[in-house]
């Protein structure tokens, strides 16, 4: 029998930088609905559910159609809030956690990251990166950088430039950009939240690095699809431009 697969999205409301963030039309539609829109296009997923604490998030959800789950305020993580609704799901064994923010999230990418988790039952958690442009500024600490090992787990993430290049140029380096979507079996991700941030997450500020510490193998797939987050107001028409709507 199949394993269950959900995506579930958080939102949340008080972004500092960017508040109601979620609801911000791009293109005529709100934000979480391009990114619920390109969810539901996923291959292999049995439901998409927008996760939040907000009842303005939650209407405009309803109007569009979505499932959505009702969550505590008292989150810190996205993945907290993603734990919450996990936990209710009975017949769910595996969860995709998409960002709220990332209007042009490939479905594709979606699906193989269910079909990675299904076909190998002791992988527990599996990411994705894509390589950096030859002109792009790895150096950027918001650009969040991830090595890996032969076999695509991942060895650490970093904000900082991994690996450092002593000789040579930056170009042989090879470096990956993470991608802040994260797939887990639904038990795993019950026992992550549990697991107090450790010294390298709270060096970092990178959630992802306490599974490393913990000893979780983190598969990361690499895609040449590139999903561009919607932080503060002005990436608003950089996702416009790259969606085609205005």
């Amino acid at each position: 029998m199949p394993a269950n697969v959900a995506v579930i999205i958080p939102a949340r409301y008080g972004s500092t930088r960017f508040p109601g963030k979620p609801l911000h039309p791009i293109g005529g539609k709100p934000l979480i609905q391009h990114v619920w829109e390109r969810a539901s296009r996923a291959k292999g997923i049995g439901s998409v559910i927008v996760a939040t604490d907000d009842l303005r998030i939650a209407e405009t959800a309803f109007d569009f159609g979505a499932e959505v789950s009702m969550t505590s305020p008292k989150h810190v993580s996205g993945t907290d809030r993603c734990a919450e609704v996990a936990r209710r799901l009975k017949d769910v064994s595996h969860v995709i956690n998409v960002q709220g923010d990332e209007p042009l999230v490939d479905p594709a990418l979606i699906g193989r990251l269910a079909r990675t988790l299904r076909s190998q039952p002791k992988l527990a958690m599996v990411t994705a990166a894509n390589a950096f442009g030859p002109e792009e500024d790895v150096s950027q600490p918001n650009a969040v950088k991830v090595v890996v090992d032969r076999a695509g787990d991942a060895l650490y993430f970093s904000r900082s430039p991994i690996p450092f290049v002593r000789d040579g140029s930056a170009a042989s380096a090879g470096y990956l950009r993470h991608q802040g979507i994260y797939g887990y079996t639904k038990r795993f991700l019950l026992q992550f939240v549990k697991w107090k941030p450790g010294r390298l997450e709270c060096c970092e500020q990178l959630e992802q690095l306490r599974a490393l510490e913990n000893g979780t193998r983190i598969r990361v797939l690499v895609t040449k699809a590139v999903s561009v987050g919607v932080d503060s107001p002005e990436d608003v028409g950089v996702a416009e431009k790259l969606l085609g709507v205005r």
